[in-house]
């Protein structure tokens, strides 16, 4: 039933009963029935009515209305995120092209110089950035699915295209699927995963790659696993290894905990919540 349909009926419903009392009342109760009876049974009925009929159909507004309220919010939301993605697209990823396509051409120049070795590292420097910006687009773009547990099967395909972009072998295990993520919890999570894989990708010269999630709505853990060659030393105080400090930083301010473990031929990152 829709909107509209409930609120006519809780107006119609009362007056149809009224009515049909009143017809019944004079057309064969009038001998059984005084008037000061038929004038107190008139509100009873109505009050019988009301809660058994009308308040069910108050409950069918109030969910119908909520429902309104959460499309409304939804399409608000996607409206933002395609704008976002859009003035992301016009902006920082063509001004990332025309700058990838200047440092090229200072490459071709500087070529066999005592620079070509900066230049490679600009080059790759915004190679790297591009590829943020292109999956932040793609993740502002997709469209959860309308079916079961949509917030699941969301967060599962955005970490899918992050491992398609970064490390396209790892193998996904994703056994997480009552989610309760606000939006803030789930960018950030998927910028630790992003982070991690990206790590695997430039420095661990792994040979097999695992992205493994369980749990439930108060107690998960996401781990990012790789047999590469490890990490020399503390990571957290490597110069050339920020990308893990930031993303300790981001898990300790969601209130997550972050564990970093490495030895040759096993590392792992694992964030959660609970009793991880």
């Amino acid at each position: 039933m829709s909107y509209k349909q409930i609120k006519w009926m809780i107006l119609l419903i009362p007056t149809v009963t009224v009515g049909l009392w009143e017809y019944i009342r004079h057309q064969f109760l009038m001998p059984y029935l005084s008037m000061d009876a038929g004038n107190w049974l008139t509100p009873v009925i109505v009050y019988l009515v009301s809660v058994t009929l009308l308040s069910r159909l108050f409950r069918m507004l109030e969910s119908a209305r909520a429902a309104l309220e959460q499309e409304r919010a939804s399409k608000t939301a996607l409206a933002a995120r395609d704008q976002l993605a859009r003035e992301l697209h016009d902006g920082i990823s063509q001004s990332l092209f025309l700058l990838s396509v200047k440092a090229d051409k200072a490459g071709r120049s500087l070529s066999g110089t005592s620079h070509e070795q900066e230049i490679r590292e600009i080059q790759k420097t915004v190679h790297e950035v591009n590829t943020y910006v292109r999956q932040a687009i793609a993740q502002l773009r997709y469209v959860p699915s309308p079916i079961a547990d949509p917030e699941a099967v969301a967060l599962l395909a955005q970490v899918e295209s992050i491992v398609s972009d970064t490390v396209p072998e790892a193998d996904v295990q994703w056994h997480w699927t009552e989610i309760s993520l606000s939006p803030k919890e789930q960018v950030e999570l998927l910028a630790c995963i992003r982070e991690a894989l990206l790590n695997v990708h430039k420095h661990a010269k792994a040979t097999k790659v695992q992205v493994h999630a369980e749990g439930n709505i108060s107690d998960w853990s996401v781990h990012i696993q790789d047999n590469g060659i490890g990490l020399q030393g503390d990571p957290m105080l490597l110069k050339d290894r920020y990308g893990l400090r930031i993303t300790k930083e981001r898990a300790e301010q969601m209130g997550w905990i972050f564990r970093l473990e490495s030895r040759p031929g096993d590392t792992r990152m694992i964030i959660g919540k609970g009793h991880t």
